[in-house]
């Protein structure tokens, strides 16, 4: 049984935080809301999370395309090669916001990720997202978590989500209701952006 917690984005509780925060240090496995659709996360240096994700989503971990949500930019280079300016003032510009940037990997990956090329940077304007992630101390991996409804391709009701989810994670935030869009996947990886999938962000910003 996952526990359920409530916590509101305007101010999040630090005491909540703190719990959903200890349940990924010990390798256990969340939903959480974004500035998007919820997401399935799990901290990035704990690999038996990693595999569980994983399995649930049901690819070979190596192989994955899963999302490092992070804080900010602060930390980039830990995960992205160095980038230029002008790469970097088009995250500026659009983060913390509703975009996936794949950008090239860099060798300072943890080990499971050490053969990615690239690699997909989240900062979502959610602050629940971000109080996490920033207690954390590094990013939490992420995959946006699908309905198999023909109709309905994301679950955004909270109670909804839990009674789907509950035997396979840990912890569920109920943030409010969520969108039903998911983010806006820009490839920086090359010289020229590339838009892999137009979704929430709008592509102005370029």
């Amino acid at each position: 049984m996952a526990e359920f917690i409530r916590i509101y984005e305007e101010n999040p509780n630090p005491k909540e935080i703190k719990r959903v925060v200890d349940v990924l240090k010990r390798g256990g496995l969340i939903i959480y809301p974004t500035d998007t659709v919820y997401g399935l996360g799990c901290d990035i240096t704990n690999t038996k999370a990693l595999e569980k994700i994983a399995r649930i989503k049901g690819v070979k971990l190596e192989k994955s395309n899963f999302s490092f949500v992070c804080h900010d930019l602060s930390n980039l280079s830990d995960y992205v090669k160095q980038i230029d300016t002008s790469t970097f003032k088009i995250l500026k510009r659009a983060l913390p916001g509703p975009y996936t940037f794949i950008l090239p990997g860099a060798k300072t990956l943890p080990s499971v990720f050490k053969k990615k090329k690239t690699v997909g940077i989240r900062v979502p304007n959610n602050q629940i997202a971000l109080e996490i992630v920033k207690a954390l101390g590094n990013p939490i991996i992420s995959s946006s978590i699908r309905d198999e409804d023909d109709v309905i391709e994301y679950t955004t009701d909270p109670e909804l989500i839990l009674e789907k989810w509950d035997n396979l994670v840990d912890l569920v935030i109920d943030g409010g209701y969520g969108d039903n869009v998911a983010s806006t996947i820009i490839d920086l990886s090359e010289d020229t952006p590339t838009i892999v999938r137009e979704g929430k962000g709008s592509l102005e910003i370029f």
